[in-house]
């Protein structure tokens, strides 16, 4: 079954939340507390994976001129949508030229309830060949790389498409696939079916039914980021005041050990504070008091109303109207957007540099390779747990 991007219903228990109830299974209950929200950058993630929808439709069903159809703010959107649509097209034509008989789903709703209660999902990009079931999953964000390897989303995703295909089609293996277009970023990976079963039936069945039941208790850590609780959850109120609670030893300065704990405590701490000052905030302008605090107008800043008629009244009062206009070149990225960043790649790979990034300090579990130079400028130096 095709479903609406915009349309698409939450589960208690959804793929794109497993992340969260299956290290958290209590938080499940306690965000159904808290009304739907959305933002600007979910938002413009509905819009881009319903165009890509159409766009992918149209174009397998009647080529590329279909683009046409699509207005001029759609286009610039479908420009930064082209590698991965791009990606779909030479995937799509590379299966059917070996598998002339393999089919294609778009924004299939994907039922996993037999382990998960409740469970289900939408997978953006299905193709069934040979023995192979590929699931393609679309992120438009550009904050952070998501990694497809172990991912329950993912792999949430291929089993409703196994209990949704498996009896039609005859496949022993999955492979699911993650594509960020505005990073650049594709990762996969190949279970067998068997595998997969697996992991539902002894990792996510006995989770999924604590989680819907509300058992199976609180568990804070990097889950806890977008969770609707996160900013008032007591369980990690309890863990962080913990945190803060650092004895040190009785010398004048901190070793490097205590630094390091210093470091590793401090993020989360930093996260949580914003968390709360940001709810609280909200709550405030909604009415809400808390003891000590109140709401004040924040800096007030000047603007001009009817630009046109400003630069009128200046240029028949003396001022040259060229020296009210700055000419300036759009950014890298604001270029890339209107040009589409496969022909901006290709047209001004000699002109283009990528200087060495600011040094920064993570936790040694990030994959990046460390950095090692002859000496570094430490005035420079920023922390960064990302």
């Amino acid at each position: 079954m095709t479903v609406s991007h915009s349309n698409r219903a939450h589960a208690l228990l959804g793929a794109s939340s497993a992340y969260r109830w299956l290290a958290c299974p209590a938080s499940a209950r306690l965000e159904e507390t808290f009304p739907e929200t959305t933002t600007a950058y979910a938002e413009e993630g509905t819009r881009a994976h319903e165009l890509a929808q159409q766009y992918l439709e149209n174009f397998i069903n009647g080529g590329e001129d279909n683009i046409m159809l699509f207005s001029r703010e759609e286009q610039i959107v479908l420009k930064e949508l082209e590698p991965y649509t791009d990606f779909i097209i030479e995937k799509w034509n590379g299966i059917r030229s070996q598998h002339p008989e393999a089919n294609i789903f778009f924004e299939q709703k994907l039922d996993f309830s037999q382990y998960v209660p409740d469970g289900f999902g939408t997978g953006d990009v299905l193709i069934i060949y040979d023995d192979v079931m590929e699931v393609i999953d679309l992120k438009f964000g550009k904050g952070v790389k998501v990694d497809a390897y172990n991912n329950p989303q993912l792999r949430l995703y291929g089993l409703g498409a196994y209990l949704a295909f498996g009896d039609i089609y005859d496949f022993t293996k999955v492979i699911v696939t993650i594509h960020q277009p505005r990073l650049d970023h594709v990762s996969s990976e190949e279970l067998s079916v068997d595998e997969l079963l697996d992991w539902a039936e002894n990792s996510v069945k006995p989770t999924a039914e604590l989680a819907y039941n509300g058992e199976g208790g609180y568990h804070p850590g990097d889950h806890c980021r977008f969770c609707k609780a996160a900013a008032v959850c007591r369980a990690r109120a309890e863990a962080n005041l913990a945190l803060a609670k650092m004895e040190f030893r009785s010398a004048d300065i901190l070793d490097d050990e205590e630094i390091a704990e210093v470091l590793t405590k401090a993020s989360e701490l930093a996260k949580w504070a914003e968390a709360i000052e940001a709810y609280a905030l909200k709550e405030a302008i909604a009415g809400r008091e808390f003891p000590g605090f109140k709401i004040v107008e924040g800096r007030s800043v000047r603007a001009i109303t009817d630009p046109e008629a400003a630069v009128k009244i200046l240029v028949e009062n003396g001022t040259p109207e060229a020296m009210l206009y700055e000419r300036k070149m759009l950014t890298l990225t604001a270029m890339e957007k209107v040009v589409g960043k496969k022909s901006f790649t290709e047209l001004l790979k000699d002109l283009i540099e990528k200087k060495p990034g600011k040094p920064a300090l993570v936790p040694a579990s990030d994959k990046r390779p460390a950095f090692v130079p002859a000496s570094i400028d430490f005035a420079d130096v920023v922390v960064d747990d990302e």
